[in-house]
């Protein structure tokens, strides 16, 4: 019988735990791997992290770092310390990382500098504004990793412009039949396109979500008779008067207005005297951070979403949900080309003519993100890489 070959798989915070959960599944369920989950504590406390642990059915983490918060520079290299000396003890085949966090950047640049084949879940994203820390851990991440897996075709061309050349199927789809693929020559690194782990994620969870969630009920909403908000980023909730000027937005609106609040986004609005006056308004229904099952249901039946996360404004797409993003750009181009987004920054005016407004076009949605067996491909590919 052939030895298991170990996969360690850096995660830290609640978007690595999302795409983690359908691939963990695989390479669970695969003959050929072991899979080591390492925690860095990017998200420490239980609503930003055990809660998805749980709602996604993960297990407990092989390894929790405990890092925690802080500036970016010293929350990484923390990280960055930690890693590499689990990864000396474990000497893995393989490490796997995901997205776009500082954990993602950490995992990516140990196994790097220790020569460990490196792969990188949801490669070749670009916003084009390095001002977004998120943009800075994606290129680098991308440019010192051996396998490239893309959720997009777009992504996939992001990279050949920046002179990747070893690209797969000419960026399209990989196939269900992974045989004959040619994979790295002479360590130069693969890029391949297969598709989205968060709609593999998605498609799993809503169906449970519609059998145990009750949030609805609890928050007595109806269906399409809300907006779900999300609010996270620091371009965002660091600046003031953007916090402001899309607080204003949410108190204008005439619909229920349900605010999720991540840890950092209160501790802001409190900051600049916002929090009691989101907390008193008559519209708006502040919740702690939810579990994956109770926000996807929540996404799945709003009226519009409004957001600044690039994973809940793929998700909002997932459902046919229009959304309206609260960013000056996005990596996820291809749900404003569909229609089925807008781009309206934190300008409240903006923001208000977009939920008022009914900017979707008529037509399908296209499936720019695959058909829901990324994870699949993930794992048989990297296998066949090792």
């Amino acid at each position: 019988m052939d030895m298991k070959q170990t996969a360690v798989i850096a995660v830290g915070a609640r978007p690595n735990f999302i795409k983690l959960a359908p691939l963990w599944r695989e390479l669970s369920a695969s003959s050929r791997f072991d899979p080591i989950v390492v925690h860095t504590g990017q998200h420490y406390d239980y609503e930003m992290s055990r809660i998805f642990f749980e709602g996604l059915d993960l297990p407990k983490a092989d390894y929790n770092l405990g890092v925690g918060s802080g500036p970016h520079g010293e929350q990484t290299g923390k990280m960055l310390m930690a890693l590499e000396q689990v990864m000396l003890n474990e000497s893995p085949d393989m490490v796997l990382v995901y997205g776009d966090t500082n954990s993602t950047l950490a995992g990516a640049l140990a196994a790097a500098k220790l020569h460990i084949p490196l792969a990188h879940v949801e490669a070749g994203l670009r916003s084009y504004n390095r001002a977004m820390p998120e943009e800075i851990n994606r290129i680098v991440t991308d440019h010192v990793s051996d396998i490239l897996f893309c959720p997009t075709q777009t992504a996939v061309k992001n990279l050949k412009r920046e002179g990747f050349t070893n690209i797969v199927n000419h960026g399209q789809l990989i196939p269900d039949s992974y045989d004959h693929l040619p994979l790295a020559t002479d360590h130069v690194p693969v890029v391949l396109n297969v598709g989205d782990v968060m709609l593999d994620a998605a498609l799993a969870s809503v169906e449970v979500a519609e059998e145990k969630s009750m949030i609805l009920e609890r928050l007595d909403l109806g269906e399409k008779g809300y907006l779900l908000a999300t609010v996270h980023r620091p371009s965002n909730t660091d600046n003031e008067d953007n916090l402001r000027s899309i607080v204003a937005a949410f108190l204008e609106l005439e619909e229920i207005v349900v605010l999720p609040l991540y840890p950092r986004t209160k501790k802001c609005l409190e900051k600049y005297g916002l929090y009691e006056r989101l907390k008193s308004a008559a519209n708006v229904i502040l919740t702690q951070p939810l579990g994956c099952l109770e926000f996807l249901k929540l996404e799945k039946y709003a009226r519009k979403i409004l957001t600044d996360s690039g994973g809940v404004q793929k998700e909002a797409y997932f459902f046919g949900v229009p959304c309206v993003t609260l960013r000056e750009e996005t990596e996820w181009v291809k749900t404003l080309e569909g229609g089925w987004d807008v781009l309206a920054s934190s300008d409240a005016a903006k923001i208000v003519d977009a939920v008022r407004e009914d900017f979707r076009r008529d037509g399908d949605r296209m499936p720019f993100f695959g058909d829901g067996k990324a994870a699949e491909r993930i794992v048989e590919i990297t296998a066949n890489y090792l």
